[in-house]
């Protein structure tokens, strides 16, 4: 299965699981429409805690246009100029987990990691930790000066000095099992973030109340070295040889396709 210039294959539900117990399996899937990208995150998380994925996943995604993407709790009017958006064209979607909204779109990787904590008492705090400590660890491998900062972000420094934000997470816990997704800026038109999204009501010190346009930034790697490091610092190796189709299309006709989900606040 591949990125977002991939097609995309169906595979047997009933597929057997491939990946040993102690390592995560990789799924590199672009579903079309967008929303659908969402309805997996969540079906994803389902099939973990149900035990019906015996280990965790790491799945990257790429969209091929612009989508803005909201937070589970985001009143839009606060976040997106939705007459932008509509002027546009721009699909507004919503997710499972919290956070600020974002924009998506060639050249920004969408990842997640859908995995059980690493201790059965972790809070969000340790997630949050645990996640951005090993995304930090991979990137560094590829020389990149990349650093955690925020609740969820990660940073490099700009070269005039402060901290540019190149990744933005969010995480949602459920039951003993976390999915923890975001973006990974690679080669995105960066102008397209304050074309569609206001100012955020809250953001973390280090913004230092600058414009999304001084505030972030792109990340120097290809996308395909930028996966191999981060499948690499996730030990994900063995291909996921079954994805929950059924389940997807389930919450993707039930919720993220609908605007009394997308739309709601």
């Amino acid at each position: 299965m591949g990125g977002n210039d991939s097609p995309v294959v169906p595979i047997m539900v009933g597929s057997p699981w491939r990946c040993s117990l102690d390592c995560m399996y990789l799924l590199d899937l672009t579903l079309d429409p967008p929303a659908a990208n969402l309805a997996l995150d969540e079906a994803l998380l389902e099939a973990v805690r149900s035990a019906a994925l015996p280990t965790g996943v790491l799945r990257f995604w790429e969209t091929t246009k612009p989508v803005v993407v909201v937070g589970r709790g985001t009143r839009l009017a606060a976040e997106v100029d939705l007459a932008a958006c509509k002027r546009d064209g721009v699909t507004v979607l919503r997710r499972v987990s919290g956070g600020m909204s974002i924009v998506t779109g060639p050249g920004c990787l969408m990842y997640a990691v859908v995995n059980r904590p690493p201790t059965t008492k972790a809070g969000i705090d340790l997630v949050h930790r645990h996640v951005l400590a090993t995304m930090v660890a991979g990137l560094r491998e590829t020389g990149l000066e990349v650093q955690a900062a925020g609740t969820s972000d990660l940073a490099m420094p700009g070269s005039n000095g402060p901290l540019r934000k190149v990744s933005g997470n969010s995480l949602r816990i459920a039951r003993g099992v976390y999915l923890y997704h975001g973006t990974l800026l690679y080669n995105f038109n960066l102008s397209l973030i304050s074309r569609y999204l206001k100012q955020p009501p809250r953001a973390p010190k280090y913004r230092s109340d600058r414009q999304h346009g001084e505030f972030v930034a792109n990340l120097p790697i290809d996308r395909e070295h930028l996966k191999r490091a981060i499948a690499r610092a996730w030990g994900a190796g063995d291909n996921l040889s079954s994805w929950p189709q059924d389940r997807t299309s389930e919450l993707l006709a039930s919720r993220y396709s609908t605007d009394d989900w997308n739309l709601s606040r």
